[in-house]
């Protein structure tokens, strides 16, 4: 039997494509483990899948000045000690890394033990982790073309994001009937992330009566962030968070506004769904969104508006761009070489593998 370890934490974009590669390793006859931080959202997110789970400890590693530089650095040395113990007790074929700081230790410990790694970077540029973590690394997986051009030649793979197989399965009138919604009239789902995005938010909230004068309107505006004023309002249904009816929501939607997260837009390019992404502003980020929100636009499976330029009039005009000309974008996506993310992976998995 062979043996895999995956890695990746911190954020759940750094756990979920991990979770949705859990189905072809499983059939394929892979012994799986995962290692990440002691308590992390990694832990909480695959209990539920009974594989056997080892806490490490982890750093950030930070750009900015910040007193914890001072004692994460042994924080990542004693994580770097950990996973190599665990590896050897392990002894996978290969390691399959997601990402996040927790996997700096991980993928490092396992190219000391000739272990081969697989990375997978989400974003358009690699962040810091994984700029750590490339130099040891077999290969690297990557969601936009882009990317090959900054990665050592030989080693990147353009394969998209692993998406879980349960979202291409969903069914359209039970999303309807979730929401109480008709059948005659087309649906804008708006997506702000885990957290919500208040400004998205504010901005589909002003403009709400123009867009239910020609579509109905889901809305997953994020923990704390329904508003209760409009909790009757016809056509709009909203949501904090949804976990196994998500994949209903996507099946009834025509088309979504959303953030531009790596994950997120994958999602989106699977489902073959048109899509305006409203990217998270270079001020509160280290500007990865708008970089994957113009790649998606370059490849013609997005309209793009920055936040900074969000008005209503420019909001309710792309909506309706978008609806006219959505058979364009179907087809644009339906011809992307970044849909069978999965079977790619996984035969880089093996090839690693089946090599040691």
């Amino acid at each position: 039997m062979k043996k895999i370890l995956l890695t990746g934490g911190g954020t759940a974009g750094h756990v979920t494509p991990n979770i949705a590669l859990l189905p072809s390793l499983q059939r394929e006859g892979y012994e799986i483990s995962y290692m990440g931080s002691y308590d992390g959202i990694e832990k909480k997110l695959i209990a539920d899948f009974n594989i056997p789970y080892y806490g490490i400890s982890t750093g950030k590693l930070r750009r900015y000045l910040d007193p914890k530089n001072f004692s994460d650095p042994f924080r990542v040395m004693k994580g770097f000690a950990e996973a190599r113990k665990y590896l050897k007790e392990i002894a996978p074929d290969v390691v399959f890394s997601k990402g996040g700081f927790v996997s700096v230790p991980v993928v490092r410990a396992a190219a000391t033990l000739g272990i081969p790694c697989i990375i997978h970077e989400s974003d358009m540029t690699p962040g810091l982790a994984n700029k750590l973590c490339i130099p040891v690394a077999a290969k690297v997986c990557c969601n936009f073309p882009e990317t090959l051009q900054t990665i050592p030649k030989g080693k990147a793979v353009l394969t998209g994001s692993p998406i879980r197989e349960e979202l291409l399965k969903g069914n359209k009138l039970a999303g309807l009937d979730m929401c109480g919604f008709t059948a005659n009239k087309p649906v804008i789902m708006v997506i702000g992330g885990s957290q919500g995005a208040a400004n998205v938010n504010k901005a589909v909230r002003e403009v709400l009566p123009r867009l239910l004068e020609d579509f109905q309107v889901v809305h997953l505006c994020g923990k704390d962030k329904l508003d209760n004023l409009l909790l009757k309002t016809p056509g709009y249904k909203q949501f904090e968070y949804v976990k196994a009816e998500l994949k209903d929501l996507f099946a009834m939607a025509d088309l979504v506004i959303s953030r531009a997260g790596a994950n997120a837009i994958c999602e989106l390019l699977a489902l073959k769904k048109p899509n305006i992404l409203i990217p998270l502003p270079s001020a509160s980020s280290r500007g990865d969104q708008l970089l994957n929100a113009k790649s998606f636009e370059a490849q013609g499976f997005s309209i793009v508006i920055n936040e900074d330029d969000l008005t209503p009039d420019l909001l309710v005009g792309k909506v309706h761009e978008l609806y006219f000309n959505r058979q364009t974008y179907y087809e644009a996506m339906g011809k992307s070489g970044q849909m069978d993310s999965i079977r790619t992976i996984m035969r880089l998995i093996n090839e690693a593998a089946d090599g040691r």
